[in-house]
């Protein structure tokens, strides 16, 4: 079966408490399109966190004595460092303009995901979004939603663009995912020639949000939310939480 994707078309600006399920019915079915079972709808994390209230107005920020501190490392401004410690439970890495850092919910990336991109800034560049507060939870919500307007149960997976370590570039990761196995297990299963796969785990969910980041964009596309179509996986529940590496298995300390 041939994996299609399809962007939603005409999604309509995201502000706080906005209904993001009845938004998806309403543009589906506005640009004529329908989901069927094993659909995987793949969203993008800014209208998902625009949803949920998760912008922070720099100028209402009081930064501390360590923020001070690393924004001298990393001349970035200290009021947007302290909006990433109050996200991160951990410092990496910091130095002039890079800040990595292990967030609250366990990914290490930049700056805690909290960004300035596509955020509305009448304000004049004040506004930071940061990520959800609990991803897999929002994706979980978000599926509940669609189920309870469309009448059907699809995957979905909320995503962001990460940068990855000794590779230069971003793509699409999942950072939350319900109705589906984020990370399928392929040990014990034969290769073409019949070996037996020892090791091999395939980080599905990721896969599916790099795929779909090809329409979703990282600039003005404005097509936040793609259909996926096509894709096999088991029938399991899972969570974007199983693709975060343990601390103590971190080969890279």
């Amino acid at each position: 079966m041939p994996i299609m994707l399809t962007a939603i078309p005409d999604m309509p600006m995201i502000a706080p408490g906005d209904d993001l399920a009845q938004i998806i019915a309403d543009a589906l079915s506005a640009a004529g399109l329908s989901l069927v079972i094993s659909d995987i709808l793949v969203v993008a994390q800014k209208i998902v966190s625009k949803s949920e209230g998760r912008t922070v107005k720099l100028s209402e920020v009081a930064p501390s004595p360590r923020a001070l501190e690393l924004a001298h490392i990393t001349q970035k401004d200290l009021r947007l460092i302290e909006v990433i410690l109050t996200e991160s439970v951990e410092v990496i890495r910091a130095r002039p303009g890079l800040l990595i850092v292990r967030d609250k919910r366990g990914w290490v990336c930049a700056n805690a995901g909290v960004d300035r991109s596509n955020v509305d800034q009448e304000d004049g560049g004040d506004t930071v979004l940061r990520l959800p507060v609990d991803p897999d939870a929002s994706a979980a919500h978000l599926r509940q939603s669609l189920r309870e307007h469309l009448g059907i149960d699809v995957g979905v997976i909320i995503a962001d663009s990460h940068g990855r370590p000794h590779r230069n570039g971003t793509i699409g990761v999942a950072i939350g995912a319900a109705g589906l196995p984020a990370l399928e297990d392929l040990r014990g299963c034969p290769d073409l020639f019949g070996y037996t796969l020892r090791h091999t785990q395939v980080a599905l969910a990721d896969l599916i949000a790099s795929a779909a980041t090809l329409l979703l964009g990282q600039a003005a596309e404005g097509t936040p939310v793609v259909v996926v179509r096509g894709v096999s996986h088991s029938r399991r529940e899972g969570a974007a939480r199983e693709l975060v590496r343990p601390v103590e298995s971190d080969l890279f300390p």
